[in-house]
């Protein structure tokens, strides 16, 4: 049985998220090119004569909304074509046609009437490209190849698996967000760095363009109104003093406007007023700072998988869903667990209110179970220098640069997310290495928010958070270490994990969690006393932030607050409400 969501179900074929996919860069011009193109699977890298059939962008051919039910490997190429034919006066004498594909997994390359004019390697981050010179009037034929190794190589890859099971998912391949055209001048907005300095009530613009020069007109918004302006040459930063500054919060998220002029480009965007930090509360104790003030982050762990879409959620209005049902639970925070979300999904954490800690997603080589799994009931800790990286599968030098290279992009793509307050570079050792230098490389690209180097053991002493997962054992707050000179505060980034089954609502006959319960009055009964008992008097102890595992079941695991089709919540909403107003400092 093909498990499907309710907006899956009444997925429109003409309209796949037809939403603008960048809003924090959002121009007039757009061109959504989700929909209907023609795919084929080839053993070689030779484009076929014929096509196999249609696949339904951006859902990836394993997923069932893609109409297709076919697995991508290795060796394989994965061909895309379709006719571009751009709407009249889309592309205006001077201007350039740019095309953008927000991920594509794992290795693409573009062409456009037979000519090159883009691709990378790394299924995550954006795919940018430059059309306007391999354009023709009319018809023009775009022609994508992918090529995934899934978990064979170094690449990120995330929780792929080919061989899934357990906590390793179906591997997924090809383009899955939205893909799309926009015309813009010659000399035009490439991005916006908007930092909030909440201390200083002010915002630091930087305008980055498409060639050096020229000033740019800034226009700061609340509510509509203009309340500040400002110019600056492209390229240098600006700090835009605001009246009576407006916090951003869980509880209040207020966004302000900002509008950039810079030549004959318009661009619009956003920006939060917040900051972020670790810090010691009255009686000295390490916490999360949320505007210089102690702020507990009540969290779950979000996967970001659809059982009808993989990585692609079958809506703009399910994500939202997600978000909102969280948010509406109680919880204040949400740790994306391994995957890099589209843009709009970080665009409603803003606008809604909720707090994200943003996984940077794991690769290298195959992973030892003794470093993965061992240290869920043993104290073994390693270190992931030297000769150790091999234990981690990241033996590999060019496979260690990328990852480092695809953390900075991460940081970059991502800066502007006013709802971001964490940044987690590795997790329970997959692909781990150097997670104390990575965490200062981190920090040091962006020093407005904290760290969690290593989530769940083989902690380095890095980074800002003591980052601890519980599974299958009893939770007690560890005594301080600042007698040792450690100042970071105390996190519980994973536990629970409570498992029950709803018939008719799972993906198949397998079963994977970490305690399982027959009935949703036992597992009501079992998540309030976890909490009563072992996580409420944590927080006294020192505890500054939880993440219960998970959001929703997926795939073999059945341990989500939510069905895997998102239709069945397994605990009472009072239930998880009640119990989320206890994790208060």
């Amino acid at each position: 049985m093909t498990l499907t969501t309710e907006w899956g179900e009444t997925l429109d074929p003409e309209r796949v998220l037809p939403e603008y996919p960048r809003p924090q860069l959002v121009r007039d011009s757009y061109l959504n090119l989700n929909g209907r193109w023609a795919y084929a699977i080839t053993d070689d890298a030779r484009e076929p004569a014929r096509y196999d059939g249609e696949i339904l962008v951006p859902f990836s051919p394993e997923a069932p909304l893609s109409g297709v039910g076919r697995q991508l490997l290795p060796g394989q190429t994965l061909w895309y074509r379709r006719v571009l034919r751009l709407p009249e006066g889309f592309h205006r004498p001077g201007h350039r046609v740019l095309l953008h594909f927000g991920a594509v997994d794992q290795s693409c390359s573009v062409l456009l009437n037979g000519v090159p004019v883009g691709g990378r390697t790394g299924g995550y981050l954006p795919v940018g490209c430059d059309i306007t010179d391999a354009l023709r009037d009319g018809e023009n034929v775009l022609v994508v190849s992918v090529r995934d190794d899934s978990d064979t190589r170094q690449h990120a890859r995330g929780k792929q698996k080919l061989r899934r099971g357990g906590i390793w998912y179906t591997a997924q391949s090809g383009i899955w967000q939205t893909v799309w055209a926009e015309s813009v001048p010659a000399v035009h907005v490439r991005r916006l760095t908007l930092t909030p300095d909440l201390a200083e009530g002010c915002v630091e613009v930087t305008v980055h363009a498409s060639e050096a020069g020229g000033d740019a007109e800034i226009r700061v918004l609340a509510d509509g109104a203009v309340v500040a302006e400002a110019r600056a040459a492209a390229g240098t930063a600006v700090r835009v003093p605001l009246p009576e500054v407006r916090p951003w919060t869980p509880e209040d998220p207020f966004l302000y406007d900002v509008t950039v002029a810079h030549g004959d480009d318009r661009v619009r965007g956003y920006v939060g007023m917040r900051s972020f930090g670790v810090g010691p509360d009255a009686d000295g104790v390490p916490r999360l700072l949320l505007n210089g003030r102690p702020y507990f982050h009540a969290g779950v762990l979000d996967q970001g998988y659809w059982p009808d879409g993989l990585y692609t959620a079958p809506s703009d209005a399910a994500m939202v869903a997600d978000i909102a049902a969280m948010k509406r639970l109680g919880f204040t925070m949400l740790r994306k667990h391994i995957k890099i979300e589209p843009l709009r999904w970080y665009h409603h954490c803003d606008r809604l209110g909720i707090l994200v800690w943003q996984d940077m997603v794991n690769g290298g080589g195959p992973y030892r179970p003794v470093v993965i799994t061992a240290p869920v009931l043993t104290p073994l800790r390693l270190p992931d220098r030297g000769r150790w990286r091999r234990w981690f599968g990241r033996a590999d030098a060019a496979g260690r640069d990328e990852f480092r290279a695809e953390a900075r992009e991460t940081v970059e793509h991502l800066r502007n997310v006013v709802s971001i307050a964490v940044w987690v570079p590795f997790n329970e050792g997959w692909g781990q290495f150097d997670a104390a230098e990575v965490a200062r490389e981190v920090a040091a690209l962006d020093p407005t928010r904290t760290v969690d180097h290593a989530s769940g053991w083989h902690d380095q002493g890095g980074g800002d958070l003591r980052s601890l997962h519980v599974y299958f054992r009893r939770f007690r707050a560890p005594r301080a270490a600042a007698s040792d000179g450690d100042r970071r505060a105390l996190v519980l980034s994973e536990y629970g994990g409570y498992t029950l089954r709803v018939d008719g609502h799972t993906f198949g006959p397998a079963e994977f969690g970490y305690k399982r319960y027959r009935t949703g009055a036992e597992l009501a009964g079992a998540f309030t006393r976890l909490h009563d008992e072992q996580i409420v008097p944590a927080i006294a102890a020192g505890l500054a932030a939880t993440v219960y595992t998970q959001l929703s079941d997926v795939e073999d695991e059945l341990n989500g607050l939510f069905s895997y089709d998102r239709r069945v919540l397994k605990l009472p909403e009072e239930v998880l409400r009640r119990v989320n107003d206890r994790l208060r400092l």
